[in-house]
């Protein structure tokens, strides 16, 4: 990170808060929230990779789309470039979008069937009213070949490309405006391997070449060590750890980081590795445990986590920690109970 400590923060979340209603009764009335991201801290740096990683259900896709403003907050702020966003209309978010932009996770759903992949990539130029219909033409060849897609291609369909080709379209139309901000929400879990490796690959040349700022969304932790700069642990719609890549790798510190990073499969049969299993499944974030929201699967928890939430503790060099036993300096004090 210390490459980036010098450049200037392009977003900072605080407390933010996206808790959506369950409705119930004859009148559809609220009677309970899903707490879906659950006062959520963090800043990315310009030109950085910032990755959100944790399993299913964890919030992270949640808080992508609510710093786009796809969703609301419920509460908390969104600063990007120094201005606080979190209370903008649609009418004040517009001039924004061609800044901010999405890479969605599927990539044949997020395009319309019905448009060929030149208007589809051409729309965003439109909605904005950049250059006239020829210009906004030149520029859809200009990115195709960017993004590795031929111009002859412009006026096929979606359903005629492969998996790979579709994503590579979608990544087309959010670098068409050559925004400063993308987050990029799982844009390979639904490609095979040989195609991720390849998506991902195209993904840091286009950071080089148009100087683009991701916040990357992914539950594989050996995609996102591919292309992270600093990495944000989230369980249940809290931020469990965040630190730079490689010491995140090296040093966990946080129980539920450790057992993720344990899951990861190493292709070395000779190499023998401790897994953790985590006992149990991920708690309702309908009705989350008090205290910490790890501790009903943690091997380490004592009465306190139950009684009172960790904060999110700078231990040290950039590195967060959310647990009660881990201290200044990377000290840490849990024990088997």
């Amino acid at each position: 990170m210390s490459e980036f400590k010098d450049k200037k923060i392009i977003l900072e979340v605080k407390n933010l808060k996206k808790y959506f209603p369950v409705l119930g009764g004859v009148f559809s009335r609220p009677v309970a929230w899903v707490k879906a991201v659950d006062d959520v801290s963090f800043h990315i740096y310009e030109g950085e990779t910032f990755s959100l990683v944790g399993e299913s259900g964890s919030g992270k896709t949640t808080t992508g789309k609510t710093i786009l403003k796809l969703h609301e907050p419920t509460s908390g702020h969104i600063l990007f470039e120094g201005k606080d966003i979190s209370n903008y209309s649609p009418s004040e978010m517009r001039p924004l979008r061609r800044d901010m932009q999405i890479i969605f996770q599927d990539p044949y759903g997020s395009l319309n069937p019905r448009l060929p992949v030149g208007e589809i990539i051409r729309e965003p130029l439109a909605v904005h009213k950049i250059g006239t219909k020829k210009e906004q033409e030149e520029r859809v060849v200009e990115i195709m070949k960017l993004v590795g897609l031929r111009p002859e291609y412009l006026h096929r369909y979606p359903h005629e490309f492969s998996g790979g080709q579709r994503q590579r379209i979608g990544i087309a139309r959010a670098v068409v405006l050559n925004p400063k901000f993308i987050v990029a929400d799982e844009p390979v879990s639904a490609l095979d391997a040989s195609i991720q490796a390849q998506v991902l690959n195209l993904l840091l040349e286009l950071q080089q070449k148009l100087a683009l700022t991701y916040l990357f969304i992914a539950h594989n932790l050996a995609v996102v060590r591919h292309v992270s700069d600093r990495i944000g642990v989230m369980y249940l719609g809290k931020l469990m750890e965040v630190a730079d890549t490689k010491e995140l790798f090296d040093n966990p510190l946080h129980p539920y980081t450790q057992a993720l990073l344990s899951a990861i499969p190493i292709p070395d049969p000779d190499v023998k590795k401790e897994r953790i299993i985590l006992q149990g499944d991920i708690p309702s974030p309908i009705n989350p445990p008090s205290g910490c929201p790890f501790r009903t699967r943690c091997m380490y928890a004592k009465d306190i986590c139950a009684e009172k939430t960790p904060p999110l503790v700078d231990i040290g060099g950039g590195h967060y920690v959310a647990c009660h036993f881990v201290k200044k300096g990377g000290k840490v004090e849990y024990s088997k109970s």
